[in-house]
């Protein structure tokens, strides 16, 4: 399709215009290729030729159809430029009062200049989990968009805020940290995420001021990094800030104020704290007063204050620190009065009495003196001396203010220091989202060296938002799968060299800061010099003391006054020192800080955008503008490590207006800030993206009714497209989504237009044809009418003559005879016919004469017949009385055999609700042999640890005596030999002995492995038997089933017999084929039963067999007998079969016992065989024990020798003695024998001893084998245990099996027998009904039909309705009938408030006994045991269920048998007698009562959670009224967050399943109906409330098509409450703001007399919510029209006098009271029993 060809005749475009910037045209004449000109027609009216070079045509923007206007997105634009952009923000933000839209990845916002009720925490609580663009636009989604990926790509996030001053910077970086701390709170006591918050105030008051353009504009650039921990809840924060204005505390322009903190501290002057402070009014300071104005319209700065305070106590910053900071401030105010003065040339001077000096002085405790010389002089460093120079007044002036922005600045950075140190908490960061709030690109009339910084800051970060766009795109081209092309897109990198690279501005500014005598017009200079021919630096031509740049967004001009002195920032050393040395430790810390950080950030190295040469000196790096380069620096490196967000804040007027759009304003704030850029990037590609499905819906009007009939949408969309556009490039086709060239949606949009114009056109035609015809119709009637009246009148009004009477009388004669002769012939005629018709009537009656006498001859002939028929049929009569008494009699016994079967069925159920209770108490069992299992194995540890260590002494003491009975073998050698060869005979003897212990164990072992391969393959048979078995036992159930179904066949031809019984009264000629028919059954059911005999007992013979070939080796006859059935008639019994099927399970098990004996004998040998090894190894131990014995005499008797040997040596001194002393020889020998003796004593004595010691290690060494032994045997004796537990468990497993496979086929037989009893009783009480039809007179019928409808009751009338427990039988009542009963299972086969029956039965006894004790302990456990199984199973809704209506059911029995008279009037007489007579349970009354209020709130809570995913989905996006699609194109946001799912999708028809499962559950549990409705309503306000709250967040389903959709589901959802019957409970009323929304939504809003309707009849909404579904209506065609701005107005003037909420959301939190109604119960309480299955037996009814 060419260009030309969409500028047609009725096509609107875009001209140029000089107040608007551009103004909207139609196209009057079709445009050809060639003209000059365009000829339209302007809005206004006039005629307009715009002016076209036909060599090179530049048509103007096509202007976007009506459809596109107002979209969420920019990017769903057709058309993408500049008009188109300024066009949808104007329609947005002026007529539908919405501040944010989309741009791709741009969160565009617009500042209202109000406060607008749409930041409330029910909205941040809607926002939170919803995908980008399910929502509208919001500063919410945005954060929600960077938590939520924080969370999922485990990354860092960055929202970056920038724009104008005034364009609402602050408060959307505060909205977005306001909504972190709501969505992830710490829930740490610090409270971290309410410490974040309160740090706005405080930087707010410190670095924010009123400007010309906004009255809290933000003076500085300030990045807050969020940190998370690993469940992404906020841990701490941390701030840095850029590039404070600091000039703002000296100077300020006119209409403009100071900081805000200096005008709060004056405003609170005479409050006591501020006291000491000195200080005055706001206008009495000349740094407060500069700009004129002091105050602030709707600002009250002492309120302002308290609020300072407030957070600065918030955030645990301490009174003295505040007192510290306000003294600073204070006397930063009072050095600003302080007077310099001229005192001569060149000199100045300051007033030794001047007070504020005075004040400043004593305030920051510095010396007055130093401070008057250093202001007023500077000294001079020379090569040989110091000289001190005085200064003028100006430069003295300037050094004070020097002084109070150093002082300032200092403070700030220590206030946001301290912030920062109180916002980190102890703990791991593992994420963090940070929060940019920094100024946007600024240009002004005169321009300084502060937005030059700010301009520099912003091409940084243009550069980083193209990169990141540019990457956004390549990804999802690359991720649809369509050839990706490269996009040329602005890249600002030159802008940034010429600022930042090697003799660039920056460069050149340090170098010149580095001349004492540099000046800003050399450095100008310089400037043209250096940087002449960069094409995007450029010299004014009428000024000379400034240059001009080209940024990105605009050509500034900057003047370079100033520029070295704010660069340098410098303050004389002196006064610095005269800080220093100040008496106040808080200013001498300031200023000490400084240095300290200088010194810490002079390692810092800077990476530019390029590689620049490192300056050589050191003072160049303390500059402001390389100080801003290297925190520039960082904050880029920070944001390209993270995702980031953008934020772009745009100011709509300079007037602060609310809702005043200056387009000339916007469009150039859209240039500054990247967003027509992103359009640029957008538009050269595919700008207009739609899924499939949306396609599919919006354009099938477009299709043939081939291409509609395709199942395959995706194909359908293909071959449309391909049809409808000829050019393949104007398209793509990607895997999820079609991509467009700009201006083929728009295409699209008209060949829509067209169809639907024509197909108007069509039925117009119709339609003014027929009501023309009809028109036409009624007019020639009424003509026709008219001239029959008027040719009446004309006739009579004719003029009487002559002529006239003759003809007159000639009429008349005329007249006269020919009456005459018609009258005549008339007569003759009537003769003619009166005499033949008596003729024929004579005729007629003769015969009839006749006939009656031949029909009397024949009815004579009849009675005879019919006489003896009416015999006949009274004896048939008489027959088939007889039969239908025969037939009521058989009814009767078929009857008694259906009672047989139901209480053969109650049996069963009984016997499964026995098996699943046997099942959890095994389970249970299962569970303590487990903990069981887990205790034996810690003590075998521990058994087997002191048996170690056991071991460990006694291998020690061994080693020990080892030890000895080596060093006594070294010193007895000669022993030694005399032993030799009886340890020989020794060794050799053990060594035969092991090898005879080794070769029998190696008998032993593989005795033992044959045996376990024998067993083995014996079990392995066996269970190939078992399932053999199995599959016979199958096979006879499946024959089974073929003789059940053969006896239905039975009972059908039964049934069939007593329907012909019936029909005998009309055909009695068939009784004698009945009879034949039914002895024919009668004979087939007798063959049947026959069959059955016989398969039973070829199902006895099998099993009989089976059990034999599995036991026939192993056990008796008696007990194979006893196994098998012992009547072959009872084996077709379903009791029976069990019995057989138990018959086997116990051989199976006989079996296993065998195995296990088997098993046994083989690990008794073994163990046989273990105990010989441990003789053998006794006898060994004993053997040694003998050795070591001898091994200790022959030590003892070595020892003696050694001894008498040392005193033999003595004997030739003695012999020496002897022969010198003769006379002494003989007492010598006397006395040596006398030794000898006593020596040999002595021997004796000590081998005793030896043999003691021995025999104590001995009995020591036996009493260490025994505990060895012990251990050894408890040890097996656990390790048997733990076999035994293993088998036991395993057994218990297969039982468990078993039973479950018995339970389900149990289940499935006692269901099927139900529904044959149930059809049984059907057909029984048809055929009743007939046979008391045709029989009511026999009495006799009649009165056993009345006993069979009336039954007896069988209950005795003896029981007292209460059940009788002991006191230590309490634990188990409340465990059984409590903590172990659940919803399902067991109790579904009882009366649903059963247990709140049984328990206040037990209650009545406890009162009949007058045991006060027992019945509190009673109602204590029973409440006890409630709230524990609420506590466990809070989110059970059956289980919530269930015991909120057992609990309301025992309220109700306390109120009605509580002896109240209001209570007790309801219940019946017996009721009355079982009134509780001893006792008031008032008290627990009120426990049970707040009990049930607790689990009902409980309940729904669950209920909510359960329903409130499907209400978004069902109510709103599911279109439940096919053919109105309200489909509508969706921009990038919905693009890459909301991609086509096909997964389950919610509809109106899953909120209604949802609310019948729990209407059903809730009644299946026999809840009150109060209740009932209570939770309804409840359940339909979260409904009506989450609908409602969606709706006014997403302006797209703000239609009429939504409306109606609305409506149809509110109507579904109250046939649903009138089908339930749940009309009273007034749910209804809960939707009507949701219905009188959707009713808004498609009701008229043109004229005054809607607007009057609108506010008579939407009385449930407020008016924030009126104004904002008009401002929101979105037409989904071009048929529609949008509401007027003067519309809503006009609405706005009439809702003035309404009162009502000013909240947008209703609150879905909102809860009803509760309230349980007296509801009594008509339950004898003596006639209850007690089911078995609740295993209750230890309770006796009374």
């Amino acid at each position: 399709m060419a260009l030309f060809e969409l500028y047609s005749k009725y096509n609107r475009v875009w001209i140029p215009d000089a107040e608007h910037v551009w103004k909207s045209a139609e196209i009057t004449k079709n445009f050809n290729s060639g003209d000059k000109n365009l000829e339209l027609l302007v809005e206004d009216g006039t005629e307009y030729q715009h002016p076209i070079n036909p060599s090179r045509p530049e048509l103007p923007p096509l202007r976007n159809p009506d459809i596109l206007v107002g979209e969420n997105d920019l990017t769903a634009l057709s058309y993408l430029h500049e008009p188109a952009v300024l066009h949808n923000l104007r329609v947005r933000f002026v007529e539908s009062r919405i501040i944010y839209t989309y741009c791709g990845i741009i969160l565009v916002a617009v500042n209202p200049y109000r406060q607008l009720p749409i930041y409330g925490d029910a909205v941040i609580h809607a926002y939170s989990g919803q995908n980008m663009g399910d929502m509208d636009p919001h500063i919410f989604a945005v954060a929600e968009e960077a938590y939520k990926q924080m969370a999922r790509n485990h990354k860092n996030q960055s929202i970056i805020v920038s724009g104008e001053s005034g364009a609402g910077k602050t408060v959307s970086a505060r909205y977005a940290m306001r909504y972190f701390a709501v969505v992830s709170k710490s829930g740490s006591k610090t409270r971290v995420e309410d410490k974040v918050l309160a740090s706005n105030p405080i930087t707010e008051a410190i670095g924010n001021a009123k400007t010309t353009r906004n009255d809290n504009s933000s003076r500085f650039g300030k990045y807050t990094e969020i940190g998370f921990d690993k469940r992404y809840r906020i841990i701490g924060a941390n701030m840095r800030t850029y590039l404070l204005e600091k000039s703002r505390v000296v100077f300020q322009a006119e209409n403009e104020r100071n900081y805000h903190i200096f005008y709060q501290m004056c405003s609170c002057a005479d409050s006591p704290e501020f006291t000491d402070l000195r200080l005055l009014a706001a206008d009495k300071f000349r740094y407060t007063s500069t700009g004129g104005d002091v105050t602030i319209e709707g600002v009250d700065d002492r309120k302002d204050m308290e609020e300072t305070r407030r957070t600065f106590s918030v955030l645990g910053l301490k009174e003295n620190f505040q007192s510290d900071v306000f003294k600073v401030l204070a006397a930063v105010l009072h050095l600003g009065n302080v007077e310099i003065r001229s005192s001569g040339d060149d000199k100045s001077a300051v007033p030794p009495s001047d007070a504020h000096l005075a004040i400043f002085c004593k305030l920051l405790g510095v010396s007055a003196e130093a401070l008057l010389r250093w202001l007023c002089n500077r000294r001079i460093v020379l090569a040989a001396e110091t000289v001190v120079k005085p200064v003028p007044r100006e430069r003295a002036v300037a050094t004070r203010d020097a002084l109070a922005k150093q002082m300032y600045a200092h403070l700030f950075d220590c206030i946001i220091g301290r912030i920062n140190t109180v916002l980190q908490v102890p703990g791991k960061q593992h994420a963090f989202t940070g929060v940019l709030d920094i100024y946007g690109f600024e240009t002004f009339d005169i321009n300084s060296f502060e937005q030059f910084c700010i301009n520099y800051a912003n091409e940084k970060l243009q550069q980083q938002f193209n990169m990141h766009v540019f990457k956004l795109e390549q990804e999802e081209y690359m991720k649809e799968g369509i050839p990706w092309t490269l996009i040329d897109f602005y890249d600002n990198q030159p802008v940034i060299d010429l600022i930042e690279a090697k003799m660039g501005i920056l460069d050149l500014l340090d170098e010149e800061c580095l001349f004492p005598q540099g000046t800003d017009q050399s450095w100008l200079q310089k400037l043209y010099r250096y940087l002449e021919a960069n094409p995007l630096f450029e010299k004014p031509r009428l000024s000379s003391q400034a240059f001009v740049m080209q940024h990105f967004a605009d050509k500034v001009e900057y003047q370079c006054r100033g520029f070295l002195d704010k660069n340098r920032d410098a303050l004389y050393e002196e006064l610095v020192d005269t800080m220093k040395a100040s008496q106040f430790p808080f200013l001498a810390g300031l200023f000490q800080e400084e240095e300290q950080s200088a010194g810490a950030k002079s390692g810092v190295q800077v990476k530019p955008a390029r590689p620049a040469v490192k300056p050589a000196n050191k003072q160049l790096r303390s500059s402001v503008g390389d100080k801003f380069r290297t925190s520039l620096s960082l904050l880029m490196e920070t944001l390209n490590a993270s995702t980031p967000h953008y934020v772009r804040c745009i100011k709509p007027n300079d007037d602060k207006l609310p809702f005043e759009y200056d387009s000339r304003r916007v469009v150039q704030q859209l240039r500054a800030c990247g967003v027509l850029e992103t359009i640029r990037i957008s538009a050269q590609s595919y700008p207009s993206r739609w899924t499939y499905i949306e396609f599919y819906s919006r354009y099938s009007i477009l299709m043939s009714h081939v291409e509609a009939d395709l199942k395959d949408k995706k194909r359908t969309c293909k071959d449309v497209l391909q049809r409808l556009i000829q050019d393949p490039d104007q398209y793509k086709f990607g895997r999820t989504k079609i991509f467009f060239r700009a201006g083929q949606v728009a295409y699209l949009e008209k060949l829509r237009l067209d169809r639907l114009r024509g197909a108007c056109v069509t039925v117009q035609k119709h339609v003014r044809a027929w009501s023309q015809r009809r028109r036409f119709l009624r007019t020639r009637a009424a003509a026709v009418t008219l001239q029959q009246y008027i040719r009446g009148t004309k006739t009579i009004r004719k003029p009487v003559s002559a002529a006239t009477l003759k003809q007159g009388w000639a009429t008349v004669v005329i007249q006269r005879h020919w009456r005459g002769y018609r009258t005549r012939q008339i007569f003759q005629a009537v003769r003619l016919a009166s005499i033949t018709i008596q003729a024929f009537t004579r005729g007629w009656m003769a015969r009839r004469c006749y006939k009656k006498m031949m029909k009397e001859h024949k009815a004579l002939v009849l009675q005879k017949y019919a006489r003896a028929w009416l015999v006949r049929r009274r004896f048939q009569t008489m027959r088939r009385l007889v039969l239908n008494v025969q037939l009521s009699y058989r009814v009767q016994k078929l009857r008694k055999k259906i009672d047989e079967q139901n209480k053969e069925n109650r049996g069963l159920m009984e016997r499964l609700t026995s098996l699943a209770n046997s099942q959890s108490q095994a389970l249970d069992r299962l569970h303590g042999l487990e903990a069981q299992l887990d205790k034996t194995t810690k003590q075998k540890a521990a058994l087997e640890a002191r048996e170690q260590k056991a071991k460990e002494d006694a291998t020690l003491t061994i080693a020990q005596l080892q030890q000895e009975i080596d060093a006594l073998v070294c010193g007895k050698q000669s022993s030694e030999k005399r032993f030799e060869a009886s340890m020989k005979e020794v060794k050799e003897s053990f060594d035969q002995v092991k090898r005879t212990l080794q070769e029998e164990r190696e008998n032993e072992a593989r005795l033992r492995k044959i045996a376990e391969n024998n067993i083995e393959i014996q079990k392995h048979d066996h269970e190939k038997e078992i399932a053999t078995l199995k599959e016979e036992m199958r096979r006879l159930k499946e024959g089974r089933v073929v003789l059940q179904r053969q006896v239905e066949e039975g009972v059908l031809g039964n049934a069939e017999l007593q329907e012909q019984v019936v029909q005998l009264t009309k055909h009695a000629k068939v009784i004698p084929e009945l009879r034949r028919d039914l002895n024919n059954l009668q004979n087939q059911k007798s063959a049947v039963e026959q069959r059955m005999k016989q398969q039973s007992e070829q199902t006895r013979a099998k099993v009989k067999e089976i059990v034999r070939q599995l036991l026939g080796g192993v056990v008796e006859e008696q007990v194979l007998l006893g196994l098998t059935a012992d009547d072959p008639e009872k084996i077709s019994e379903p009791e029976d079969l069990l019995g057989a099927l138990g018959g086997l399970q116990r051989a199976t098990r006989i079996l296993e016992n065998q195995h296990k004996e088997h098993k046994v004998s083989s690990e008794t040998q073994a163990e046989g065989w273990r105990l010989k090894v441990e003789h053998l190894q006794n006898e060994n131990g004993t053997l040694q024990s003998l050795f070591q014995e001898k091994s200790d005499v022959n030590d003892s008797i070595c020892q003696e020798v050694a001894r008498l040997s040392s005193e033999n040596s003595l004997i030739p001194e003695l012999k020496l003695q002897v022969s010198e002393l003769q006379r002494q020889k003989q007492e010598l020998d006397g006395r040596l024998k006398q030794q000898n003796k006593e020596l040999t004593e002595k021997n004796q004595e000590i081998t005793n001893v030896l043999q003691m010691k021995i025999a104590e290690e001995r009995s020591q060494r036996t009493h260490f084998e025994e505990k060895a032994r012990e251990l050894e045997e408890a040890r097996e004796e656990l390790r048997g245990r733990m076999e035994e537990l293993e088998e036991e468990n395993e057994h218990l497993k297969r039982q468990q099996l078993m039973e479950g496979e018995v339970k389900r086929k149990l289940r499935e037989e006692t269901s099927r027998l139900t529904a044959e009893s149930m059809d049984l009783e059907e057909q029984l009480d048809q055929r009743d009904r007939l046979i008391k039809k045709l029989r009511s007179q026999i009495k006799s019928l009649e009165r056993s039909q009345k006993a069979k409808q009336n039954p007896v009751s069988t209950i005795p009338k003896d029981y007292l309705g209460m059940l009788e427990y002991k006191r230590e039988d309490e634990p188990r009542l409340v465990q059984n009938i409590i903590l172990d009963l659940k919803p399902k299972g067991v109790a579904v086969n009882m009366l649903p408030s059963l247990p709140a029956y049984i328990l206040f039965m037990c209650v009545r006894h406890a009162d009949y006994l007058n045991d006060g004790a027992k019945l509190k302990s009673l109602m204590n456990a029973v409440i006890f045991g409630i709230k524990k199984v609420i506590m466990g199973h809070h989110k059970d809704f059956e289980m919530l269920s269930f015991w909120l209506s057992n609990t309301y059911q025992l309220l109700n029995c306390l109120k009605q048998y509580g002896g109240e008279e209001e209570f007790v009037k309801h219940s019946t007489p017996r009721q009355k007698k079982n009134c509780l007579q001893n006792f008031d349970l008032s008290e627990h009354r009120q426990i049970l009562s707040d009990l049930a209020i607790h689990i009902y709130h409980q309940l729904v809570t669950v209920m909510q959670k359960t329903l409130a995913p499907t209400i978004v989905p069902g109510m709103l996006e599911h279109e439940s009224l096919q053919g109105i699609s309200s489909m509508k194109p969706t921009g990038f946001r919905k693009r890459s967050n909301s991609v086509y799912d096909e997964s389950e999708t919610y509809t109106i028809s899953s909120i209604l399943q949802h609310l019948s499962v729990f209407h059903s559950t809730m009644l299946h549990h026999g809840m009150d109906q109060g209740l009932i409705r209570q939770a309804t309503k409840q359940l339909f306000l979260l409904v009506g409330a989450t609908t409602l709250n969606n709706m006014m967040l997403r302006k797209d389903m703000c239609s009429c098509r939504k409306g109606m959709q609305i409506r149809c589901n509110i109507s579904y959802l109250e046939e649903w409450l009138k089908e339930k019957e749940l009309q009273s409970s007034n749910a209804i009323d809960t939707l009507r703001p949701l219905a009188q929304a959707a009713w808004l939504l498609q009701v008229s809003k043109a004229t005054d007399d809607d607007a009057g309707e609108i506010v008579e009849k939407c009385t449930e909404l407020n008016p924030v919510q009126i104004v904002k579904i008009l401002n929101s209506y979105t037409p989904i065609d071009d048929f529609e029209k949008r509401v007027a701005s003067s519309f809503v107005k006009k609405v706005q003037s009439l809702l003035q006098d309404h009162d009502g909420s000013s909240h947008l959301m209703l609150d879905t939190d909102y809860r009803f009271q509760v309230t349980f109604p007296f509801c009594p119960s008509s339950q004898a309480l003596e006639l209850l029993q007690v089911p078995s299955s609740l295993h209750l037996s230890f309770l006796t009814r009374i």
